[in-house]
Formats: C-alpha cells, structure tokens, sequence
C-alpha cells in the first residue's frame, strides 16, 4: 500500500533575504488551492524561529498574513510541522539586513540545554500563533536536514511530545556539517530510531520518515530546472575548505535525488513513482509512505503539481498527512 505525504518547508530564503509575501504567503495559497481542489492535504513545516525574529524585529509587513495563513491551515486540517534553522535566534537586523549566527547552524551540535531552550520557544511561538496553549507538533524536520549527532535533539524532541522526524535524505552527505545519511539506504521506507537516526531501533521512541530519495548519475541532477532553482536560492557564500568539501559532497558517481515537487519535472516525479508501484505490486502488504519535499521560496511551477496529483488519483495512490500515516507506521513494524 503506497500513501504520498507532501511535506512543504514553509520560509524565506536561507541568509534571511526575500520577501514574506512572495516566497511564503502567495505560494503557500496557491498549492493550498490546489490540493483543496483535489481534496487533498500537505504538512506545512513552519521554520519557527525565522517567523519569531522578523516578527519581533517587524523586518516584514506580511509577517502578519503569514500568521493568520499558518492558523487557517491548521483549522482546514493541513498538519503544521516544526522546522527550525537555530542561526535565527541570536540573529541581527541591521540596516535592513539579517545577520545570522552561524555557530548555532546545526541544533544538534549544540549543549543540551541549548537544544532544549530552542525546541521549547519554538513550540511556544506555535501555540502563540495558531491560539492553542495546548498545542504539540507530531512532525519535525531539521533545518539543512542536520539531524546528526543525533541522541540529545531526538531525545529533547521526544520530550516535548514530538513523534515523527523527517530530515533524512538517503543516501545523503554533507562534510562540513558531518552529516552522513548513507548507512539509511539499507533502512525500509519508515523506521524507529533512538540513538543514531541512520539505525534501526525497535525500541526507539521517534520515528523516521525519510523524504524519498533515489540514487542517479550525478549527472542527472543538472537540469535546467534544477540548476535555475540553484541561482535563485540566496544562502552564505563558501570559502576555502568549505568550498572544496561541498564540490566533494557532488563528486561521486551516485547521488540521491530527492522526490521534490517543487524542482523536478512531471516526468521525473511520475518515473520515481512508477518504480514504487513496481515494488508495490510485487508486495502489496507492506506499508509505503513516500514522502515529497518542497519550498514556498521554490514554487513557481503549481501546473506541475497539479499534474502529479491527477496521476496519484489516477494511480490510486492515496495523498496523506504524517498524522495520517503515523497510527499505520506503529501497527506494521
């Protein structure tokens, strides 16, 4: 059985630059027009911090749209999933620009007690904006998917009622960040963890749901859509060693592509899913749950996702939520 959870990182661009009502709030309206149309639901992962420091710095007139955006997904039973880039926290405005502070850009290589103080005010500014002092995110995704060393943060994460984490990629690697996903691959399409979220844990107390990945020639990875949605995005420049890391990170022969519906083509969402349905005809019993990846800052395609949701329905694959999907991951390891 195959369900297909969208999962949307909802936030500007990675250096504090654009625009709230472009890169958020009118792309975030459109898709939710379109799956309303196809009656069908995404999770909206909320990138907290980014949203409470331009609210408390006023650095963007829409910052109220977004709120009430945010909240009336929420009530049309769209899930709001926590993301958070910790850089915002003890971030600058100044003179009209954001500073962000960089030593705090991956959560889990920070002292507990700081991961603790960030996944706490994040979810307090959830509550805050969505008017619900009750109020506890089921899914978290890791800005940067930076979700190694892993056992504090999921720890914290559980803590804090948080069930389901999605910042694995397999197949993926980032050096600078020592990010390593590729022991994941041997994992299935959902998996408990504890310690180490590549591992396997039956005894885990979270749950992984990977956006899905398939590993190509990293050749395949330049088209011209692809490649125009990378001189779009804004993050800080590379130097030095960092520069030479990351073109080592893109130097292998295989690569994860990730099922992203925001970047790909209809041609190659639809063949990644053909090859799904393959496996699921010859095991129909197993429980799959592809999870797609997106970015408000990153729509400007919606023909496309148009078009991959009619195939879905076509195919009879069902479009779920991780709410939607949780209670099955429990009920078959």
């Amino acid at each position: 059985m195959i369900t297909c959870i969208f999962t949307l990182d909802y936030e500007i661009f990675g250096n504090g630059e654009g625009s709230l009502r472009e890169l958020v709030y009118e792309p975030a309206e459109k898709l939710r027009a379109v799956f309303k149309k196809w009656d069908a639901r995404f999770v909206t992962f909320v990138e907290a911090s980014e949203f409470e420091m331009l609210e408390k710095h006023q650095a963007d007139s829409a910052i109220n749209d977004v709120r009430r955006q945010i909240g009336s997904l929420h009530t049309q039973g769209f899930e709001i999933g926590l993301h958070l880039h910790p850089q915002w926290y003890n971030a600058r405005y100044e003179n009209g620009k954001w500073v962000l502070d960089y030593s705090e850009y991956n959560l889990c290589a920070l002292p507990r007690e700081r991961i603790a103080k960030i996944i706490e005010r994040s979810i307090l500014y959830l509550r805050n904006v969505l008017d619900e002092p009750d109020f506890t995110p089921l899914s978290f995704r890791a800005g940067n998917w930076l979700f190694q060393p892993t056992k504090i943060a999921a720890d914290v994460l559980v803590e804090n009622g948080i069930k389901i984490d999605s910042s694995v990629f397999k197949g993926g690697l980032q050096r600078n960040h020592r990010l390593d996903y590729r022991q994941a691959r041997k994992n299935g399409y959902y998996w408990r963890f504890r310690e180490e979220v590549t591992k396997n844990d039956p005894n885990g107390r979270l749950i992984e749901l990977p956006t899905h990945t398939v590993m190509v020639p990293s050749w395949k990875m330049v088209t011209s859509k692809r490649v125009g949605m990378g001189h779009k995005s804004r993050t800080s420049p590379l130097r030095g060693m960092m520069k030479f890391k990351r073109y080592l990170d893109y130097l292998r022969f295989m690569y994860p592509l990730k099922l992203d519906f925001c970047r790909m083509t209809v041609r190659e969402l639809t063949s990644m899913m053909d090859k799904v349905i393959r496996d699921d005809q010859e095991n129909p019993n197993l429980f799959r749950p592809i999870v797609a990846i997106g970015h408000t800052k990153d729509l400007v395609d919606i023909e496309t996702v148009e078009s991959f949701l009619s195939y879905l329905k076509e195919k009879g694959i069902a479009v779920s939520t991780f709410e939607g999907a949780y209670t099955r991951c429990l009920q078959q390891p």
